[in-house]
């Protein structure tokens, strides 16, 4: 887009062009018409200076001279508008006394002043062409009467006066009739010349709109009355995930969801001059994974004051969000690594001196007395509380890990051989894999690893108690990564049970602790990696987890306060989601 200065100097050396033009054209004309006047009145060819048209030849000495005098004018002053009226004026005089000098109301060259007249629609204004139109009537009229009354000695022989009114009415109707239409003709031309000027200043707008636009970095779509989009920024492409191309034409509810009580109260709240209330929802990417974004929905009004469609702004909290949910897992983690030390000595040690006791009397026992069946229920509830407090002080204390190059099919087989022959396994249930023959190799540290994967493959199998089908597969993502994916055919889990899934303690569908998880988030969140699950109740649950086949870090410290660490985002998208009909929580 071009600057005030630059516009107007364009201008000005267009006007000037113009002005070049007419002073060159009308030399031009000049010249071709004493040319043609000459060939005229000697009937032939060849040419005489007998028949040599002296007093046309005296107007183009003089328009020579006035040509001289115009181009030095123009280099000296930018009025070109007053330049054009002076040089129209002594056309207007010229075209007189060149009627004069060749036969008054008998002159062919009364059609000049037609001439004259049109040519200034060209580069006056409306309102002067008719001005020019009634000045040239003036002139003729004024040579006329004093030719008709005979105030001066006219070149051809007098002609009756009626005759000569006859004349001057003729063409005085015809001047003006002809600068009525070149007004209107100069009226277009304005109007065409003010059209161009409003399309041209309408596309830079346009261009300084889009521009603006594409520089926010909140996603901005704007939709008509029907909720269908018709803008979608470059942020909102890059929050979303979604095209441009994809999403204009397409509803906002195949986005965003159902809008209608959001914009019916934002709409409201516009009405009565509040603040506009901030809204948060979830939405999934076509890569699968779900976004937490905060919008706003305005109304979009045209230039009369009618409501034209909605601006919807938004911004993606998915990092805002899984910061507060580390935040808040730190300070849970800070209190349960406060309690670890003191729960081992004040559960463990009195557990085991119980388990011991029970052991001593046992043989003392009859075997098959009910005092030997409950002494069997006391030592498996006694180990049952051990592997619980282990669980917890696990969870609490995670150990150092040690990462080495580790082949997750290799680790993934090992988990299933150990499934097949648990007692877990039913004669219903279906156990499928779905590996690469040729190794995945990840840096992590084997034994969590393998932890991971058999808590997922127990928990689903538990999940599945009249039998079903679990499946696994593994394969390569882009950006270097390696995706693990877990699903069973069970119970599923509602939307409070995803929500609260991997904290500790939380309700689990097989009627655990709750810790399994919590370590499995734990262990897949120092290898920088992702876990994404998806949930509905009586279909079963797919649980998917994705990890950098490189990861730098071998040794993470932990210190006795701060048991959570602190390790680079992920570049994929993790946040708690949940939805009423298909439940899905990512991390």
């Amino acid at each position: 887009m071009f600057s005030l200065d630059e516009k107007i100097f364009s201008a000005n050396a267009q006007q000037s062009q113009r002005i070049q033009t007419l002073i060159i054209g009308r030399l031009m004309t000049i010249f071709l018409l004493l040319v043609a006047t000459w060939i005229w009145h000697s009937g032939r060819l060849k040419l005489s200076f007998e028949s040599f048209p002296q007093g046309l030849f005296l107007v183009f000495l003089i328009s020579v001279g006035l040509t001289i005098v115009y181009f030095f004018v123009l280099r000296l002053s930018e009025n070109y508008r007053m330049q054009i009226r002076i040089q129209f004026l002594l056309d207007a005089l010229l075209i007189t006394w060149l009627v004069w000098r060749n036969g008054d109301l008998t002159s062919p060259y009364i059609t000049f002043y037609i001439v004259l007249i049109a040519v200034s629609s060209i580069f006056l204004k409306a309102r002067e062409t008719l001005y020019m139109g009634v000045l040239c009537v003036f002139l003729f009229a004024t040579l006329a009467l004093l030719s008709i009354f005979s105030a001066f000695q006219a070149n051809n022989p007098a002609i009756e006066t009626s005759k000569g009114i006859q004349i001057l009415s003729f063409h005085a109707v015809a001047f003006l009739v002809v600068s009525l239409l070149a007004s209107r003709f100069s009226d277009r031309a304005d109007s065409g010349e003010q059209l161009k000027e409003t399309v041209k200043t309408l596309a830079n707008l346009r261009v300084l709109h889009e521009r603006i636009i594409e520089s926010i970095r909140s996603g901005l779509i704007t939709t008509d009355l029907d909720g269908n989009i018709y803008t979608f920024n470059t942020a909102a492409t890059e929050i979303t995930g979604y095209k441009a191309e994809e999403m204009i034409g397409k509803p906002i509810e195949a986005l965003l969801g159902n809008l209608q009580k959001f914009i019916a109260q934002s709409l409201e709240t516009t009405e009565t001059g509040k603040q506009q209330p901030r809204l948060e929802t979830d939405l999934i990417t076509p890569e699968g994974f779900a976004v937490r974004v905060g919008y706003n929905i305005s109304p979009l009004f045209i230039e009369e004051g009618q409501q034209s469609g909605l601006i919807i702004t938004f911004q993606d909290l998915t990092e805002i969000r899984s910061m507060e949910e580390n935040v808040r897992r730190k300070d849970r983690l800070a209190a349960v690594g406060r309690v670890a030390a003191g729960l081992a000595h004040e559960i463990r040690n009195p557990l085991g001196a119980m388990r011991g006791a029970i052991q001593v009397l046992q043989p003392t026992i009859p075997p098959g007395s009910t005092q030997a069946a409950l002494m069997d229920i006391v030592l498996r509830e006694s180990d049952r509380l051990g592997n619980i407090i282990t669980n917890f002080l696990t969870y609490a204390r995670p150990r150092v890990t040690n990462f080495s190059e580790t082949d997750v099919c290799e680790s993934l087989n090992d988990t299933f051989t150990l499934l097949r022959h648990s007692p877990d396994i039913k004669q219903t249930h279906k156990l499928e894999t779905n590996l690469p023959k040729t190794p995945l190799m990840i840096s992590a540290d084997p034994t969590q690893l393998k932890q991971i994967f058999w808590n997922l493959a127990r928990n689903s199998v538990q999940a599945m108690p009249d039998g079903g089908t679990f499946r696994v597969a593994a394969e390569k993502t882009q950006h270097d990564r390696v995706r693990i994916t877990f699903s069973d055919t069970g119970v599923g889990m509602s939307a409070k049970q995803v929500e609260q899934l991997f904290e500790p303690f939380s309700n689990s569908t097989t009627g655990g602790t709750g810790l399994g998880l919590s370590i499995v988030y734990q262990i897949i969140r120092d290898h920088n990696g992702t876990i994404n699950v998806r949930s509905r109740e009586g279909e079963g649950t797919t649980i998917t987890i994705e990890l950098p086949r490189d990861f730098q870090n071998t040794n993470i410290p932990y210190d006795d306060e701060e048991i959570d660490v602190t390790i680079e985002p992920s570049p994929l998208k993790s946040f708690l989601h949940i939805k009423s009909e298909e439940t899905e929580v990512s991390s």
